[in-house]
């Protein structure tokens, strides 16, 4: 029973989110680490990740028996009830968010707020079943761990929050796009209209490739804006390179499905080099010290 209440908050997606958290978190702290809001931070926005995907769960059980991805989880298969992973699902988002209320400050806090109700009441409960545009509001709560990370430390909305914000909402697009076209016919058979489905694989191609350019440039800002070194640059380059590579290969790939699935697990590479290079590669803002020299 244990093992179907771990499941059933989708711990994949948990250990993603972390890395973008620690990203967040390490680049605000600029080596003086403060491990007890680190460890607060961490286990704060987990539960409510996890809150988050039980509800979604919770919701998305009557299309996910229709999809070949989905048709084995917990509550589709009825090992958990309904009623059962809703009082789990409330309990574990209290518990989160009391977490960074109390151990860390009341704006990472509300900022794990609108992440949950972005991608529980917004996108699992009408936008993913109603809009081809569900990608695109379900990626500002993909994006929000790692600026609740970021402002945890920080105490504020500043540039190098909103820079993560754009980095990470813009990323999950082309990682989105790529599932939905490797899964296209569990999307078709589920009826969920995704842009692949509604337009046309050859349409997200395009999507796919303008989001990588956006995606290059909003990770190129955090060196150009003085948050993050050369070191970092030159990652956030290269990958963002490599990535939008691949993407203009699918205009001439001969299997649209391997060629997705290999631009979905590069993605995943992309992030978390990045996450990993702006753990270590932070810079006090230059405008900051700028400001400081001429007072």
């Amino acid at each position: 029973m244990i093992k179907q209440y771990l499941q059933v908050t989708k711990p994949g997606i948990i250990f993603g989110n972390l890395i973008s958290v620690i990203g967040g978190f390490l680049l605000a702290s600029k080596g003086h680490i403060d491990y007890s809001l680190f460890l607060t931070t961490i286990v704060g926005v987990s539960l409510v990740v996890a809150s988050g995907c039980v509800y979604n769960n919770y919701i998305d059980r009557d299309i996910d028996k229709k999809m070949e991805r989905t048709r084995n989880r917990v509550l589709v298969k009825g090992l958990i009830s309904p009623t059962a992973s809703l009082v789990y699902a409330t309990v574990l988002g209290i518990a989160g968010l009391a977490l960074l209320y109390l151990g860390a400050n009341p704006l990472a806090m509300w900022l794990a707020v609108m992440g949950f109700v972005v991608y529980v009441g917004i996108y699992s409960l009408y936008m993913k079943r109603n809009s081809v545009y569900g990608t695109l509001i379900g990626s500002l709560s993909g994006a929000a761990p790692p600026v609740i990370g970021y402002c945890a430390v920080s105490n504020e909305f500043d540039a190098g929050a909103l820079i993560l914000l754009a980095i990470f909402s813009l990323w999950q697009m082309p990682h989105s796009y790529a599932i939905a076209i490797f899964r296209f016919k569990d999307y078709q058979a589920a009826n969920i209209p995704v842009l692949p489905v509604v337009k046309g694989i050859s349409v997200a191609k395009n999507h796919i490739t303008l989001y990588i350019l956006a995606f290059m440039i909003a990770t190129l800002m955090l060196t150009l804006v003085g948050y993050a070194g050369y070191k970092y640059l030159v990652v956030a380059a290269a990958v963002s390179v490599w990535w939008l590579g691949m993407a203009l290969s699918g205009y001439k790939t001969q299997n649209d499905r391997i060629w997705a699935r290999k631009l979905f697990v590069f993605s995943i590479v992309a992030i978390t080099a990045l996450s990993v290079m702006m753990s270590v590669d932070f810079m006090a803002p230059a405008s900051k010290d700028l400001l400081t020299y001429v007072w």
